[in-house]
């Protein structure tokens, strides 16, 4: 009984202390830039100054390497009480029972009713469970050079997958330049994907058996045409290595003409480039007259062995509260969440047409990846990487490569299938 009265008096004591002292939040951070992580400081830093006490400790992960470094934290215990959350990774960590149902901290939140739809979809992806908490979403659109296709002779964007092919022959003519900045490094599946889908005239991964359709005859075309842009020399050589930041340098210093990529890229080439120089357009249709962009969202969530959850709670709210929310996407570049933020001058900016006129056009589909199966970030991440860079550089051939990509996938969808029965 002492005991007992003993734990309760010092539960007492505790909460009518500063409570908050002494308390440290870990931040990991996976998609990073310099900007993104000064963003996220200063958000972190009015948070820990509306909780004193609390220190938020962030890390920040390289993205070529997060994946593989992530997972080795987690595998090592060292988990952090809150993540930013790619999609590709939703599925691998919730369905392991890694991350915390938010579901409870929603259904109080204020700014709940202000989200749009999508962002409540997406965060509920697994399981028809919010473990993640969107802050925004990327479209892929078509940014060109307006300079290197005048001087090339090409008559604007390309509207088809046959002008995109012949825009970038056109332009790598020019002494020293390129068509396209491919992206045959980390992160670059997303292109294979898109033009894939274009060229089968359908963004279905599987068949209702589970088949993968990556083998079929319309996805081997798209990745024919991204192997032989890079053959052709449509594409820069070291390309086959490119990521993130090297195709954005690629088209902001004029090394290639076209640039498919999402409202993040335009922060850093708005600040390099002339604004008359460059445009965004919509994605190139394929055959069928339909195009697919991919479509995807990276979010926070908290994993579920934070000793800390009422605060994480806290700092999400903080990160994605509309206030936090538009700060970082203006950083980032992301589609807003909340229901008024399309208003925001932000993106009133006649750069945006592009993705809106997409988001508007009956003949674009948004392309989802199947990021619910627990498989899909090891093969976006690690396989994706390997191959495509095999099949670039003529040690695998298109249809090897569709082979390769249809057996796992199908392993994945079957096993995801079959635990549904």
């Amino acid at each position: 009984m002492f005991k007992k009265l003993l734990l309760a008096a010092t539960a007492s004591l505790a909460l009518a202390l500063p409570a908050l002292a002494d308390t440290t939040l870990k931040l990991t951070e996976v998609i990073t830039s310099p900007e993104r992580t000064q963003t996220l400081k200063e958000i972190v830093k009015k948070f820990e100054d509306a909780n004193p006490g609390v220190k938020v400790e962030i890390t920040s992960l390289p993205w070529g390497q997060a994946f593989e470094k992530f997972a080795t934290m987690v595998s090592a215990g060292d988990t952090p009480d809150v993540v930013e959350m790619p999609d590709r990774w939703q599925s691998l960590y919730a369905n392991n029972g890694m991350l915390e149902n938010l579901e409870p901290y929603l259904a109080k939140w204020e700014h709940t009713k202000e989200l749009n739809d999508r962002a409540l979809e997406m965060g509920r992806y697994v399981n028809n469970t919010a473990y993640a908490l969107p802050y925004g979403f990327y479209l892929r659109a078509m940014f060109y050079n307006k300079k290197l296709f005048k001087e090339a002779g090409v008559d604007g964007p390309p509207k088809t997958m046959d002008e995109f092919v012949e825009a970038a022959k056109k332009v790598s003519a020019l002494p020293g330049k390129f068509g396209y900045c491919l992206r045959g490094g980390p992160g670059g599946l997303n292109g294979w994907m898109m033009m894939g889908a274009n060229m089968a005239g359908d963004g279905t991964f599987f068949k209702p058996d589970g088949t993968s359709t990556m083998a079929d005859p319309g996805w081997i075309k798209g990745v024919t045409v991204l192997v032989d842009l890079y053959k052709n020399g449509y594409a820069p050589k070291d390309s086959v290595n490119w990521g993130f930041n090297e195709i954005v340098t690629g088209f902001y210093s004029g090394t290639c003409a076209m640039l498919d990529q999402d409202p993040d890229a335009l922060i850093a080439v708005a600040d390099k480039m002339n604004k008359d120089d460059y445009d965004i357009a919509p994605m190139p249709k394929g055959p069928a007259g339909k195009t697919f962009p991919t479509i995807g969202y990276a979010s926070w969530s908290m994993f579920a062995n934070s000793e800390n959850k009422e605060l994480a709670w806290k700092l999400i709210a903080a990160l994605d509260g509309p206030e936090g929310n538009i700060a970082w996407n203006k950083k980032t570049g992301a589609l807003p969440i909340y229901k008024s933020a399309a208003n925001d001058p932000f993106y009133a900016d006649p750069k945006f047409k592009g993705w809106f006129a997409e988001l508007g056009d009956s003949n674009v589909s948004p392309l989802v990846m199947p990021t619910y199966l627990e498989e899909f970030a090891f093969f976006a991440d690690s396989i994706a990487v390997k191959t495509t860079q095999q099949a670039l550089l003529g040690q695998l051939t298109p249809e090897q490569l569709a082979g390769q990509w249809a057996d796992y996938l199908t392993k994945a969808q079957q096993k995801f299938l079959a635990k549904k029965k």
